[in-house]
């Protein structure tokens, strides 16, 4: 009898456009494991983006711990097996929420460190909205792995979060803003000699691709995707 492939919930719409990416990310990945063309059970419950955002804004860790906790509660009533947020920001509070979810989590955070250690990175850049970069989020997850992160300056960071709001969250590709992006990344990678770039929103990559920078990067979308399934399959 072959083992239970457990089910997925995902809190989605942080942004909608990045959702979509995970869910037939999954769906991909179900079918290249399992070579069945069938499809897996997915549960997504779709979250407001401008709310969650209001409690980052605020610095309400506590709140923005409660609105996920919410959320994790209604896909467990949906038979979810184990949760996953579907963007790197609300990250920011993961191990409080970790702490009380009442399902087991897949970190993106966890996922993205794993994948630079095992192609042995060892100084990375970080991109992603202001609240990531400033947070120290992916610089403190980095650090336990032996691995140097670091984030644009303060002009960087603005430039960044300018790119990555509003059109790029809603799915729009500015090719005047990808090239701007590129430029950034491409240098502070080569003034500070990094060996990868992470791109630390789940939007990035609907932007860069792998060979749009000089240095390789980190789809922190793809590499969550991998996770879950793992946990789905029980390969982890």
């Amino acid at each position: 009898m072959s083992a239970k492939i457990l089910i997925p919930g995902l809190i989605g719409g942080v942004g909608p456009a990045s959702t979509l990416d995970y869910y037939s990310g999954i769906v991909d990945g179900y079918r290249a494991r399992t070579n069945d063309s069938g499809y897996p059970e997915i549960i997504i419950d779709s979250v407001d983006m401008t709310k969650m955002l209001s409690f980052l804004e605020c610095n309400d860790h506590p709140g923005l711990v409660e609105f996920l906790c919410v959320h994790i509660e209604k896909l467990k009533a949906a038979g979810a097996d184990f949760a996953a947020i579907c963007s790197n920001t609300p990250h920011i509070v993961f191990d409080k929420l970790n702490k009380i979810s009442p399902l087991p989590l897949v970190s993106i955070t966890e996922a993205a460190c794993v994948y630079a250690r095992n192609n042995n990175y060892r100084r990375v850049l970080i991109l992603g909205t202001k609240f990531t970069m400033q947070s120290g989020l992916y610089t403190d997850a980095f650090k336990k792995y032996g691995i140097k992160a670091t984030v644009p300056n303060a002009d960087g960071i603005d430039q960044v979060h300018s790119i990555i709001f509003p059109d790029l969250e809603n799915g729009i590709v500015i090719p005047e803003k990808k090239v701007q992006l590129i430029a950034l990344a491409d240098r502070i990678c080569m003034e500070q000699n990094l060996d990868a770039a992470v791109l630390g929103c789940t939007e990035i990559p609907i932007m860069i691709k792998a060979g749009d920078l000089q240095k390789p990067v980190i789809d922190t979308t793809a590499v969550h995707v991998q996770a879950i399934l793992d946990r789905m399959f029980g390969t982890e």
